[in-house]
């Protein structure tokens, strides 16, 4: 299929994707603020700049987008059919960097949590919320470990050992 946008749209497009702030990002630093907790934003110094960061649980957690992150069995992570040895590979770079920010911030002794965008929908965003804020008061004294907040597999490790 091939791409019905012009390449000066598609690029004016693709120019309008935000790194941070995103709607499901602010969504779910709303939802947590809620539920009384407090975190620091983008934290240069730490590696892949966490979206939000619980200095007091030594937790990290990042808001993936679906498509950008490849969230596994996700209806949103399609690959486009225009292009498509550009896309796998700028995928494959994606999926790659945040294994290894993940290895990096668990060897540091950080908790990695992972919410997906599909995960913060409005129909979901408050049960993922407080599975989050439960996940992250408890981590308190635990082993580090990485993990994958969502809805089907409820909280589940992103690093295998």
């Amino acid at each position: 299929m091939v791409d019905s946008l012009t390449p000066a749209q598609r690029s004016e497009r693709m120019s309008r994707i935000r790194g941070h702030d995103s709607k499901p990002e602010l969504a779910l630093r709303r939802s947590l603020h809620r539920l009384g907790l407090r975190y620091k934003l983008h934290v240069k110094d730490l590696p892949g700049k966490p979206d939000l960061v619980f200095p007091r649980y030594k937790v990290v957690v990042f808001v993936h987008g679906c498509f950008w992150h490849r969230h596994q069995g996700c209806k949103i992570a399609t690959t486009p059919k225009s292009n498509t040895q550009f896309w796998v590979e700028k995928f494959g770079k994606n999926v790659a960097r945040d294994s290894r920010v993940t290895a990096t911030l668990v060897e540091l002794g950080w908790r990695v949590f992972v919410a997906w965008e599909c995960d913060l929908a409005p129909s979901k965003l408050e049960s993922t919320s407080n599975r989050l804020a439960a996940a992250i008061r408890e981590t308190v004294g635990q082993p580090e470990q990485g993990v994958d907040v969502d809805s089907e597999h409820k909280l589940r490790p992103i690093l295998e050992h």
